[in-house]
């Protein structure tokens, strides 16, 4: 037979206690443990140092790569990781090909889609050994991307030559918008059809079958293929009218899992809750393996255990390896409290808009010339980048459950479009040197001229100095050059300036720094913390608040008698 474009041979492995003997579990990936899982979910970031001293242009794209591939594992993506691969593995106990037990509910099934009664049996010593997950979390917590990483790990597709059979080992749909049941069916079929190259979908919707014989059929399928886990994204697009009432829709997943034997996830925003509890029944019904709620991160002090065992929260540890993602020519190692609780106050621990927010700021960063990331910037990047989720942060802020409802689905539009105005405005800005062109695509002095301007070797030396040396020693590696190149910019830089012409340039450099530039200088420069205060603070109580240089002298008497 051909095999479809997804299918891989399966290849078996040791397995562990009721697991062993069954082909379905024993060609799944080993089971992970913590560090694996968090390999298989850590996003990959392209990131150099030197890639800091690159033109504006070049660092926005660098920047951007932040949106899709930065993503850092916490305790709840590992939680999830551990229950769905229990999910999958469990779900097959009771679908084991070798021993005749999915024969029996792939008979079954056929059964009830002759007879289209959902109670026929052939064989009653079927039993399902699936189990439900729901998962409900507000938009931006991450939910789709987290699942999306950890179905990666898994093939869809696996074919067993020995029993000629294609397994499914999963199959993620997103619910329908016109929130109906029979809408849901075809999305099904369509996601077989993409696994499997088959045409289900063409099959079923043309004939215009009634949404109980699809109901009927869908499930029929999910046995004829072994699916291992159905995935539904977006559950709260579901609607009661369009699907008959919530008892219906919640009988219909019940049905899946407990009849069939597929394990189902379903996902949504916190509107999906009405599915789960329109009354205590079904509450307990939707629970199977359990419920997650996923709540925006809480901004919680480390725990310390003791002088040698620091617990890191979530959100310091979250915020601590973003923070070293920076293409900005001054920015700050260290992440400072007041900007990582600032950063908090904004985004209130939604994941996705902390990268946003983050993203943003940088590239307004580099717009404002500031090239380092600070409070008023962060406020500012908030309060002109992103209007559309102010709403949802203030009813977050509030506490107030009813307020927060009215919010559960957040969306932050346009994202792309705001990096491209940011873009822009840097294009029509001036004073950018755009050095790298001049060496004309040659990768060594490139890496060269970036990291000596990391080094502080910021002249208009550098260029002519560089290329002069990779002309001069064209097959040396950088090790080699660096140190050559550094001694003739400071033997150029003596002879080029005396102390007294060195006294004169700062002085001047000073003279002609306006006001509005201020925040464009050093971090430690009184000028740029003026630049830095809200205009209704006096810059006395700022300083006293955002750095050490105030000495608070009534306090260290009181503190002394």
């Amino acid at each position: 037979m051909k095999l479809p474009t997804k299918a891989i041979i399966a290849k078996y492995g040791e397995t562990i206690g009721h697991y062993q003997g069954n082909p379905f579990i024993e060609a799944l990936p080993p089971i992970r443990e913590k560090k694996d899982v968090i390999n298989l979910l850590r996003g990959r970031v392209e990131f150099k140092i030197s890639d800091r001293q690159l033109p504006a242009s070049s660092r926005i794209h660098l920047i951007s790569q932040l949106l899709n591939n930065f993503f850092h594992p916490i305790a709840r993506h590992i939680d999830l990781e551990t229950k769905i691969s229990i999910l999958i593995r469990e779900g097959y106990v009771g679908r084991n090909i070798s021993t005749g037990d999915l024969n029996q509910h792939i008979q079954n099934s056929y059964e009830r889609t002759i007879t289209k009664d959902i109670s026929a049996l052939r064989f009653d010593t079927a039993k399902s050994t699936a189990q439900s997950l729901s998962f409900i979390g507000c938009s931006g917590s991450g939910k789709t991307t987290t699942t999306n990483r950890i179905l990666s790990g898994y093939p869809q597709v696996l074919y067993h030559p020995e029993h000629n059979f294609l397994q499914i080992v999963y199959l993620k749909i997103d619910c329908p918008h016109d929130g109906s049941l029979k809408s849901l069916c075809l999305h099904f079929f369509r996601a077989i059809d993409v696994a499997l190259d088959t045409d289900y979908e063409e099959k079923y919707a043309s004939k215009r079958h009634g949404i109980e014989t699809l109901l009927h059929l869908m499930r029929h399928i999910a046995n004829l293929h072994a699916i291992g886990l159905l995935l539904i994204d977006e559950i709260q697009h579901l609607s009661i009218n369009k699907s008959g009432g919530a008892d219906k829709m919640l009988s219909f997943f019940v049905t899946l899992v407990n009849v069939v034997g597929l394990p189902v996830i379903m996902v949504g925003t916190p509107k999906a809750r009405f599915i789960f509890e329109n009354d205590l029944r079904s509450a307990r019904r939707g629970a199977g393996l359990g419920s997650i709620l996923w709540e925006p991160m809480l901004n919680e002090p480390d725990e310390i255990i003791n002088t040698d065992i620091i617990i890191r929260s979530e959100w310091n540890m979250f915020t601590d390896a973003l923070w070293k993602y920076q293409w900005l020519n001054k920015a700050d190692v260290t992440l400072s409290q007041e900007i990582r609780d600032c950063w908090y106050e904004l985004s209130q621990g939604i994941l996705d808009i902390a990268i946003k927010l983050f993203v943003l700021a940088q590239i307004k960063a580099i717009s404002s010339k500031v090239e380092r990331i600070t409070v008023k910037l962060l406020r500012q990047t908030y309060q002109d980048e992103l209007k559309t989720i102010h709403p949802i942060i203030e009813a977050l802020r509030s506490g107030d459950p009813n307020r927060i409802a009215r919010y559960s689905d957040l969306t932050i539009p346009s994202i792309d479009k705001k990096l491209l105005d940011l873009t822009s405005m840097i294009d029509k800005s001036l004073g950018y040197r755009d050095d790298i062109s001049k060496y004309h695509g040659h990768e060594t002095a490139t890496r060269l001229h970036c990291m000596l301007l990391e080094l502080g070797y910021d002249s208009e030396l550098l260029v002519p100095c560089v290329k002069r040396i990779c002309a001069q020693y064209p097959t040396d590696n950088m090790q080699t050059l660096m140190p050559i190149i550094m001694q003739e910019l400071s033997i150029a830089q003596k002879t080029n300036d005396t102390p007294k012409q060195k006294s004169m340039n700062k002085i001047s450099k000073v003279a002609t720094i306006k006001p509005k530039e201020w925040n464009t200088l050093l971090s430690n420069d009184l000028r740029f913390m003026f630049s830095q205060k809200e205009h209704t603070n006096d810059f006395y109580h700022h300083l006293k608040a955002s750095s050490d240089m105030i000495f608070d002298i009534e306090s260290y008497l009181i503190e002394m008698a």
